[in-house]
């Protein structure tokens, strides 16, 4: 992420018109910022990877690029581009599923299903046999995770959490699920409808990862890049999200996100309004003054920042884990438990979270705490954070962590073995005081 611009490093400005692309779509514009939090150089760069090593695209603003380094770019972009077509995919899946079992084979090297006629391009390479129906609906199983935590991120909600999240959205009323960068979810959703006549709800997956079309339709996954808003599919795919939004038969409508922990708040924040804009401009009676209704699904030490573009966002107490992280697992005590939290524009009295898992009515409050948040009279807040049980400081005026202690060189809780060096607020983006990241005149999206 970004550093705070005042101690120098690189800040985000956001998306920009004309902006340049590499092959996860246009770049974002970024500035270098020096020591005293002067502005430096802008310059555009990949808007997924935060790793030069995963996508090297790099351009100055100002920079004058030849005829010849266009034609390349273009080049370049376009041999990066997956081998098959999303609608070539759904052919091969119609002619994949008619094949008998003992033809049905899966490329674990080139992670792709293959036809028979296929089989001796790839007669060297690791594969599975045999796919059966229920491998075919669960492809995130079949997939091996794509771990970059900046880009990708795969980690996998558990099948605890997938059913929660499922029950939560009956219960509430909502039939439709905007799943974005939620696979196992959508997965879930997927293979109950085409297995329950009474399910009623239907979900569109937008993915980064492309390899999801080989198992989708064109009205069930789109290829898209949250980071920037990008369909790679183009106005065409554009144009099935927002008929997905249109809440036709009053059939309501949730997003649900759980994007990279180490991906840029500010770039994400820009994409997920530009979604609830899209939701708005369905023209449903109402929508111009409400929100599209969507779960953020993020670690809790993010909830700052997160208020910032959404004010009218709250943090629930429910440990989200994943079948593929050695820490984010729920059930585990002290600091060992799973930071990863729901952030939700809902009225949090609705989010009804699972009293047999230990959490709690608290009527103060009007929402559903872990066991161990205990409201603070002085706070009038249940106000823990991570799961432990906080302790309130007279001098903060505030609850704190349990293993933090009032330092008084810095006037301020902290960790007892910390260093006392304190630095004024600033503004994360620009640096400068006075106003929040999410109102920096620098940011060119809102």
């Amino acid at each position: 992420a970004a550093r705070a611009a005042g101690l120098g490093g690189i800040a985000l400005l956001g998306p920009a018109p004309g902006a340049p692309s590499c092959p996860h779509g246009p770049a974002l514009l970024f500035v270098k910022t020096s020591q005293g939090g002067e502005e430096g150089r802008r310059f555009y760069a990949c808007s997924a990877c935060r790793d030069r090593k995963d996508c090297n695209f790099f351009q100055w603003e100002d920079e004058k690029v030849s005829e010849t380094r266009l034609a390349a770019r273009e080049e370049y972009n376009r041999n990066h581009q997956p081998s098959f077509t999303h609608r070539q995919n759904v052919e091969r899946y119609k002619n994949f599923v008619l094949l008998p079992l003992s033809k049905r084979r899966f490329c674990q090297e080139c992670q792709q299903l293959l036809l028979p006629e296929e089989w001796e391009k790839h007669s060297d390479h690791q594969f599975l046999c045999d796919i059966s129906t229920a491998q075919l609906r669960s492809p995130s199983q079949l997939l091996y995770p794509l771990e970059n935590k900046k880009t990708n991120a795969q980690y996998l909600f558990a099948d605890r959490s997938c059913q929660f999240l499922l029950k939560l959205f009956t219960d509430l009323g909502f039939r439709r699920v905007l799943s974005v960068g939620t696979p196992r979810l959508h997965e879930m959703i997927q293979s109950k409808a085409s297995q329950e006549k009474d399910f009623r709800i239907r979900s569109l997956l937008l993915d980064i990862d492309f390899r999801y079309s080989q198992f989708y339709t064109e009205d069930e996954f789109c290829h898209y890049n949250m980071f920037n808003d990008y369909f790679f599919g183009g106005e065409a795919a554009r144009e099935t999200c927002k008929r997905f939004l249109y809440e036709d038969n009053d059939e309501r409508v949730i997003m649900v996100t759980d994007p990279p922990f180490g991906g840029l708040v500010e770039a994400l924040a820009c994409s997920f309004k530009k979604l609830m804009t899209m939701w708005k401009e369905t023209g449903k009676e109402g929508h111009d003054n409400k929100e599209m209704p969507m779960f953020w699904i993020f670690p809790y030490f993010f909830e700052s920042r997160i208020l910032d573009f959404f004010p009218s966002f709250s943090m629930m107490d429910y440990q989200v884990d994943y079948d593929n992280h050695a820490l984010y697992k729920h059930g585990k005590t002290g600091r060992r438990q799973s930071p990863v939290r729901i952030f939700t524009n809902l009225t949090p009295s609705m989010i009804v979270l699972p009293v047999e898992e230990g959490y709690r009515f608290c009527t103060v409050c009007q929402r559903y705490v872990s066991s161990g948040n205990q409201h603070c009279e002085m706070c009038n807040s249940c106000t823990s954070k991570d799961g432990r049980r906080w302790k309130h400081c007279v001098l903060c005026k505030k609850c704190v962590k349990p293993s933090w202690f009032h330092c008084n060189n810095c006037n301020c809780c902290a960790l007892q073995n910390h260093s006392c060096e304190k630095t004024d607020a600033a503004c994360f983006v620009c640096g400068k005081a006075g106003h929040k990241r999410s109102a920096c005149p620098s940011l060119s999206c809102t």
